[in-house]
């Protein structure tokens, strides 16, 4: 073997060797991607599920935001699929973009002080295009929470509150990465977008 093969065959022993070298390296990266289920859940107030279910999902969303409307429907259905082995928990991310997502935050709020809300939540997915472009969508949202069975001057009161968890979600949610809505957090596993249901349904066979 001449000394020139020699040195070929040295040249490409080291690529390799580095090609291998940088997908263990990149591929090792969905660590980084890892948040404490724990952290997310701390002080949280709108669950489903079982608590003591082995798969914890955390959603930031946006009551405004299109892309969360459509995930609404497939986390309601692997919800009702899913109760006893996957929890389910909501977090507000209301984008700056969106001028009337704060106050749909606060209407959902507003009607957890009287138990309902996912009623709310419901409400105001479904009905995302009556009221996201209005320039004053109380109104509308006071109708809501009439047709949900809420004492609507209480629902109306509790709206001018302020609701400090609306802001710490949206910190949470920029402490882990989030900067897109709809994100959910799967076992500590950031994923960022809609999740269709086969995938979801996926997701959570593997986890359980």
């Amino acid at each position: 073997m001449t000394g020139e093969s020699k040195f070929l065959i040295g040249i490409a022993v080291l690529t390799i060797i580095g090609v291998i070298g940088g997908v263990l390296l990149f591929g090792s990266d969905k660590s980084s991607t890892q948040t404490s289920s724990t952290d997310l859940f701390a002080n949280i107030s709108h669950t489903k599920g079982n608590p003591n279910a082995p798969v914890k999902i955390v959603e930031f969303a946006d009551f405004q935001c299109p892309a969360c409307a459509t995930a609404q429907p497939i986390i309601i259905r692997v919800m009702e699929e899913a109760s006893t082995s996957a929890y389910f928990a909501f977090r507000h991310y209301p984008l700056p973009t969106h001028g009337n997502a704060n106050i749909a935050a606060k209407a959902a709020e507003a009607s957890a002080k009287q138990g309902k809300f996912w009623e709310m939540y419901d409400k105001l997915y479904e009905n995302q295009r009556e009221w996201s472009e209005l320039k004053n969508p109380e109104d509308l949202f006071s109708q809501y929470a009439s047709e949900i069975g809420l004492k609507v001057d209480q629902f109306k009161s509790d709206l001018k509150n302020d609701y400090s968890n609306i802001q710490s979600d949206t910190v949470l949610g920029n402490q882990n990465g989030v900067d897109s809505t709809p994100t959910f957090f799967i076992n500590g596993t950031k994923y960022s977008g809609v999740i269709q249901y086969d995938k979801f349904k996926q997701i959570i066979e593997s986890l359980k």
